[in-house]
Parts: C-alpha cells; structure tokens; sequence
C-alpha cells in the first residue's frame, strides 16, 4: 500500500530510527512501510495519524485491485 510516510516524516525533519522510537517500532519497520513493503496494521496506522495529526486517508493511499 502507499504512504506519505516518508515525505512526513522528512517534512519533520525526522530519521527513520527517530520516527520509529515516537512509534514503538524499529528502524527497520519504517523503512519498510515507506519502501511499501510492509502494511501498516490497523493500530500503527492510528499511531502514525496521530503523530503526525493526519487522517489515515491522509497517509495512506488504498488503491482497489481491479477485476477483470
């Protein structure tokens, strides 16, 4: 899924190992919800909201799969 999490988290002037310790979660995490190899789940999603003053909308892009 696609995030602004990186462009945030930049925006704050943020590292990634930072953002990680005002979440609970690692470095390593962080890095790989930006690289969006990894979905958030529903309470971390909240978390990152609420960190940054957001919508989950407002981060995360949720684009359908399309059945053809």
């Amino acid at each position: 899924m696609k995030n602004r999490i990186q462009e945030l988290r930049k925006a704050q002037k943020l590292s990634q190992a930072e953002l990680g310790t005002q979440l609970g979660v690692t470095r390593q995490t962080i890095i790989s919800l930006e690289k969006g190899r990894y979905t958030a789940s529903l309470e971390l999603a909240f978390k990152i909201a609420r960190f940054f003053g957001l919508t989950i909308e407002e981060i995360f892009i949720y684009e359908e799969e399309s059945h053809v």
